[in-house]
């Protein structure tokens, strides 16, 4: 799957037009991992977004005593992770480890897309938009489970 269009499959750029997509194209920059490798560890301040292009990575959350953890979530083409690094400083809230071999990712950091935004107001506007709206989307699931 070409870059163009694993950007239009992702719902964090849902309403974007093609010369948008080709600004968010040019700030992406792509990881090739293998198998059990760890993209981002939980506690650690992250400051990327990661598409997954090819392959899988589960999200894991790490417990007390850190010999247990708990699998998540896995999640495969097209899907997002790391987007809160985006929005805050703060710690990763979960790890997250590669499952195939390959895995491809296209990452983007929070310096180029803060530039892109400063740069184009209506980019910035629908990626924010659609960044609340996922991570609404997980609050309500996660509130679902707990209840």
């Amino acid at each position: 799957m070409g870059l163009e269009t694993l950007l239009k499959s992702v719902e964090l750029f849902n309403g974007l037009g093609e010369n948008e997509l080709g600004s968010v194209e040019r700030i992406c920059h792509e990881l090739h991992l293998g198998a059990g490798e760890v993209v981002a560890r939980q506690g650690e301040i992250g400051d990327e977004l990661y598409i997954i292009a090819a392959g899988f990575v589960e999200v894991v959350l790490e417990t007390d005593p850190p010999t247990l953890e708990k699998v998540v979530v896995q999640l495969g083409p097209g899907q997002i992770i790391g987007e809160m690094g985006l929005l805050d400083h703060g710690p990763r809230s979960a790890t997250i480890r590669t499952v195939s071999d390959p895995t491809i990712l296209q990452t983007i950091r929070r310096q180029d897309l803060e530039s892109l935004c400063d740069q184009d107001q209506h980019i910035g506007y629908l990626i924010m938009r659609n960044l609340a709206l996922d991570i609404a989307f997980k609050l309500r699931h996660r509130n679902a489970i707990i209840r």
